[in-house]
């Protein structure tokens, strides 16, 4: 059953008269007048034939072979999503934009001077406007706080590091929104993400759809869609997935768009101009805790909250003779263990274990000791091998990963995200470190995490400068995770 949202149509563009009739179907209190439905401005609808010839090259993830399609476009605002606009049109195809409205409470309107998605949508709105395409802003508020934030905020509390990305695709842009729509004879759902997605052909009824890497390795985005699921991906269209970003940029210029200089967002998808601490705190607090040396036990300085820091996080430490990293975070007793000897040769990190898998053809791998995978965003990979962990029932609990090099950020709750050749085939949630592979904190350390009074420790030592010879691990070594 689709989603109940609340949809708003600009009133500056035009509703097809299918759509209109649709969305009245799906929520009959919506009221539109006649002047809403119709653009008054004489717009060119298609681009010129010198140009059509020119995009040619450019079509092949647009299904320019096939018969017209009615294709959903999510837009941004961005150039991305704007020229995966385009393209769909130039091949012919029967395009309505949409622009998810997946921004903060009530609460949050007067945390900020700036309106954070003012500029995304008037920018969406002059794209649109240029070949008469439709648009339509859809608000999934609530269903945004409810299956990503709430989960973020909680992996947060619980010392573990999320994804949102990974989730809003998941949940939102090609879940809460793919059901609201899916009653309304729309053939695909495109957006301006950098992956292919390979299609079987019609008389295939039973064939998997495959999400394979972009041309682009340095923009690609499978690792953002690896949880996705097969009903999910076999609704898709990525019409960037054989492009570069430079010649994304070109195509930009071609079609002179609005937005065709502008910058690419960064960051977490929902924060936008909010920096990420002033979001931790508004939704967790602070509370005050102690940072130790790992190896020494040295009482160094002090923090907001454990859930300020993850694994291999530098920044923001504000510690003198540094660099100082975060190697262990002790949940229980709020505190965070930092080394500046975290790319030690001694420090392995090349086992961990991975749960939640979504395999995206619906069925773990055949064969699981030749693979690929990503630990992040990023054109990197390491050769991997998986150990699957069975449950009493024979189905796949977990797995632990064996990747083919060091990693120094590998982070619980992150995703991993698992490649045969060039084919993304699913992903899964990273749960911990093997128990040998953590970094070791020496008992000292352990032993002062654990004081109720921490008052009692003293003033922080101040080390003005990072000695040639670091200190040694402590004889008596135990993990800091133990201690939580």
């Amino acid at each position: 059953m689709a989603a109940r949202l609340n949809w708003r149509p600009l009133c500056s563009l035009p509703l097809s008269h299918f759509t209109h009739q649709n969305l009245r179907k799906l929520n009959p209190n919506l009221r539109f007048h006649t002047s809403q439905l119709f653009c008054s401005a004489s717009l060119q609808t298609s681009p010129s034939p010198s140009l059509n010839a020119e995009l040619d090259p450019y079509l092949h993830c647009s299904m320019q072979q096939q018969k017209p399609l009615r294709v959903a476009v999510l837009i941004s605002g961005g150039v991305d999503s704007s020229v995966a606009l385009r393209l769909l049109h130039a091949a012919g195809h029967s395009c309505t934009a949409f622009y998810l409205k997946i921004w903060f409470q009530d609460d949050f309107e007067n945390f900020w001077t700036e309106c954070p998605w003012e500029d995304d949508l008037k920018y969406a709105k002059d794209v649109c406007n240029q070949v008469e395409v439709p648009l339509e802003v859809v608000h999934l508020t609530d269903e945004y706080w409810k299956n990503v934030v709430s989960y973020i905020i909680e992996e947060y509390r619980c010392g573990r590091t999320p994804n949102p990305d990974v989730l809003c695709n998941t949940r939102i842009k090609f879940g809460a929104f793919l059901d609201a729509i899916g009653g309304m004879g729309f053939d695909y759902v495109a957006s301006g993400h950098y992956a292919k997605v390979i299609h079987p052909f019609a008389d295939e009824m039973d064939g998997s759809s495959a999400l394979e890497l972009s041309e682009d390795t340095v923009k690609d985005q499978t690792y953002f869609l690896s949880h996705l699921s097969q009903s999910q991906l076999k609704r898709l269209l990525f019409p960037l997935g054989s492009i570069p970003k430079d010649e994304v940029r070109r195509l930009a210029a071609k079609f002179d768009l609005p937005n065709k200089d502008r910058k690419d967002s960064q960051g977490i998808c929902f924060l936008g101009k909010i920096k990420f601490s002033e979001f931790v705190a508004r939704h967790i607090g602070e509370k005050e805790g102690i940072i130790l040396e790992a190896e020494t036990g040295d009482f160094l300085g002090k923090h907001r909250g454990f859930w300020f820091y993850t694994i291999g996080q530098r920044q923001g430490l504000k510690l003198s003779g540094g660099p100082w990293y975060v190697v262990e975070k002790d949940v229980k007793n709020n505190v965070v263990f930092v080394s500046r000897n975290y790319f030690s040769f001694d420090k392995k990190r090349r086992v961990f274990r991975v749960g939640s898998f979504k395999w995206l053809s619906g069925m773990p791998p055949s064969q699981t000791s030749q693979l690929r995978c990503k630990v992040r965003h990023g054109p990197g990979f390491y050769d991997c091998s998986l150990q699957m962990e069975l449950r009493e029932d024979n189905s796949i609990d977990s797995a632990v990963v064996c990747i083919s090099e060091d990693d120094q950020g590998l982070a619980a709750g992150q995703f991993t995200a698992f490649y045969e050749g060039r084919i993304c085939i699913g992903s899964g949630v990273i749960l911990e470190s093997g128990d040998d592979q953590s970094f070791p904190v020496c008992a000292k350390a352990l032993e002062i995490a654990r004081m109720e009074d921490k008052s009692k420790i003293g003033k922080p030592v101040k080390i003005k400068f990072k000695p040639d010879n670091l200190p040694e691990v402590c004889d008596s070594v135990e993990l800091a995770s133990k201690a939580s």
